[in-house]
C-alpha cells in the first residue's frame, strides 16, 4: 500500500500508459482520478475500479482545451482537499503532419509544441500552488524516448518530449523547497492499443531490432516506474529522467547489424 491515503489524478488515463498507472495507483491505496478527453470511457475505467474495491473518478480532460488543464486540478482539490500525485501522461502525434524540418510549416509545429507542454505546464502550475499548502507532493511527467534520440520525422513530438524533460528540472528546482518533487519516465515503444492500431508489425520489428531487449515495453512496466517517482520510495530523488525503452539508444548505432552476425563474425579467431 504504497499510496495510501493519498490522492493522484492521471491525464489520458483511459487507455495505456495511463489506465496502467491509474490502475497500480488504485491498487496501492490511492483515490485515483482519471481524466481524459474520453470522458464517458474513462467514466466506464474508474467505474469498473469501483467494482473491484478501488477509489476512482472520472474527469474530462483535453488537451487542446487549455480550461480544462486546471479544472481537473481544480476539481481533484475540490473534492478531497488535496492533491498528492500528479501524472502528466498526454503525448501524441501525427505522422502524416509532424514531419521533417524540409517540409513541417511551423503552425503545425508550434501547435504539437504547445499542447504537450501546454498540458504539463498548466497542470502542474495548478497542482503545486496546492501542494504547497498540504505538506508537498509529486509530479511526474511523461516523456518519450524521442526526447532523448532524434528521429527522421515528427520534429515536434520530440522537440517537445525534450522540453518536456527540461520543464521537469525547472519543476523541481523551482518547488523543491515546499517538498514538492517532479520527475519525468521516457518510454520506449509501448504495447498501447494506439501502437497496435496505428504502428505497422514491420516499423515495430524495425524498431526492436535496436532494442537491446527485443520487445515492446508492457504498459505496466511504464507505470511501474511512475510508482516508484510517486511514492515516498523516491523521497530524496527529483529532476530526474529515467528511460524505460530496454536499451533503446543505449547502444552503439551499429548494434542491430552486429547482432545480426555469428558469434564466429564477432569475436576474431573463433
Amino acid at each position: 500500500m504504497r499510496m495510501k491515503d493519498k490522492v493522484v489524478l492521471v491525464t489520458a488515463a483511459a487507455n495505456g500508459i495511463g489506465l496502467a498507472t491509474a490502475t497500480v495507483c488504485a491498487k496501492e491505496g490511492a483515490t485515483v482520478y482519471l481524466a481524459d478527453r474520453a470522458f464517458e470511457l474513462a467514466e466506464e475505467r474508474a467505474a469498473d475500479l469501483v467494482s473491484q474495491g478501488y477509489r476512482a473518478h472520472a474527469l474530462y480532460f483535453n488537451a487542446l482545451e487549455k480550461e480544462t488543464h486546471t479544472a481537473i486540478v481544480n476539481d481533484v482539490i475540490k473534492n478531497e482537499g488535496k492533491i498528492d500525485g500528479l501524472v502528466n501522461v498526454y503525448g501524441g502525434t501525427t505522422p502524416g503532419k509532424d514531419k521533417t524540418i524540409f517540409e513541417e510549416s511551423y503552425e503545425t509545429f508550434i501547435g504539437f509544441v504547445d499542447a504537450h507542454l501546454a498540458s504539463v505546464f498548466l497542470t502542474s502550475q495548478a497542482a503545486v500552488r496546492s501542494m504547497a499548502g498540504t505538506g508537498g507532493g509529486s509530479i511526474v511527467n511523461i516523456a518519450s524516448v524521442s526526447g532523448v534520440a532524434p528521429d527522421l520525422t515528427s520534429i515536434a513530438y520530440g522537440t517537445s518530449k525534450a522540453a518536456v524533460m527540461y520543464l521537469t528540472k525547472q519543476i523541481a528546482v523551482q518547488a523543491a523547497r515546499a517538498n514538492i518533487r517532479c520527475n519525468s519516465v521516457a518510454p520506449g515503444m509501448t504495447a498501447t492499443q494506439t501502437v497496435k492500431k496505428f504502428v505497422t508489425p514491420e516499423f515495430q520489428e524495425f524498431f526492436l531490432r535496436h532494442t537491446p531487449i527485443k520487445r515492446l515495453a508492457a504498459p505496466d512496466e511504464i507505470a511501474a516506474a511512475v510508482l516508484y517517482f510517486l511514492s515516498d520510495e523516491s523521497a530524496f530523488t527529483t529532476g530526474q529522467n529515467l528511460t524505460v525503452s530496454g536499451g533503446f539508444s543505449l547502444a552503439q548505432p551499429t548494434f542491430a547489424d552486429m547482432m545480426a552476425m555469428t558469434g564466429s563474425q564477432l569475436v576474431e579467431g573463433e
